[in-house]
């Protein structure tokens, strides 16, 4: 069986975020890059575990440029064979599935997996182009899943209780919490990866076809006020004329 897993970079959830270019671009001076979490401890392990019970191989795909190939070579390090690098700066989710599209129908995947969403955006809207893309069927947020043959049995939370869908490869499957459980390289992992394959390919050239016009940081957190416990009367003061949820 042929996986493809889709890797993406992401800040370090410590990272101080900040703006430059009158609040258009994100500042990435000093920013420490971390595999997108989603994509590495849920996608990437998945498939690892699959070719581990039926064989096959595991490739990861990654947009971006050569500033991205720390965190390829952590993805080999926990265990894929071998990595596709697109050479592009991604700018948006559909410029991005347009150009992991290409590769995909070069290399005929029998599964391809990603995580439900990058921690630095939030889309969750890769999955969906890319299927459409490449006409494949495609369950999101799924967070257990069998392999029975050529055909796939999936978990998804829903409203009220479990969603269990089958569907026939080849397919698309974006991968949440639950879905397998985090791996961390071991030097022999660490070492191999510095071996592995990581092909560089030119780009597409697909067009984005968003633009990004300002980004603001949350606002300040109030001050806290602190109530005495015996004073339920000020609680209930506050509560209905301040806060305004009673």
């Amino acid at each position: 069986m042929k996986i493809l897993v889709c890797i993406s970079k992401a800040p370090d959830t410590t990272t101080k975020i900040s703006f430059t270019d009158g609040d258009t671009k994100f500042d990435e001076s000093g920013v420490k890059y971390i595999v997108n979490p989603y994509d590495e401890w849920y996608a990437l392990v998945k498939g690892l575990e699959i070719k581990e019970a039926h064989g096959g191989t595991v490739t990861t795909v990654t947009v971006g440029t050569a500033d991205d190939e720390a965190t390829i070579r952590k993805a080999l390090a926990i265990g894929a064979d071998d990595a596709i690098r697109i050479d592009v700066l991604p700018e948006d989710a559909g410029q991005v599935a347009a150009e992991i599209a290409n590769i995909a129908k070069e290399g005929a995947y029998d599964l391809v997996l990603l995580g439900k969403e990058t921690i630095n955006y939030n889309g969750s809207q890769v999955g969906g182009m890319l299927a459409e893309h490449l006409d494949m069927p495609f369950i999101s947020l799924a967070e257990r899943m069998t392999l029975d043959g050529t055909t796939v049995t999936l978990d998804k939370e829903i409203i009220g209780g479990i969603q269990t869908v089958e569907a026939e490869l080849p397919l698309i499957v974006s991968c949440a919490k639950g879905m397998a459980e985090q791996r961390i390289p071991n030097m022999r992992g660490i070492m191999a990866a510095r071996k592995k394959p990581l092909n560089v390919v030119p780009s597409s050239n697909a067009a984005k076809q968003t633009t990004f016009e300002k980004y603001a940081l949350p606002a300040p957190k109030s001050a806290v006020k602190l109530i005495d416990p015996n004073n339920m009367d000020e609680l209930v003061e506050l509560l209905h004329n301040e806060a305004k949820v009673i």
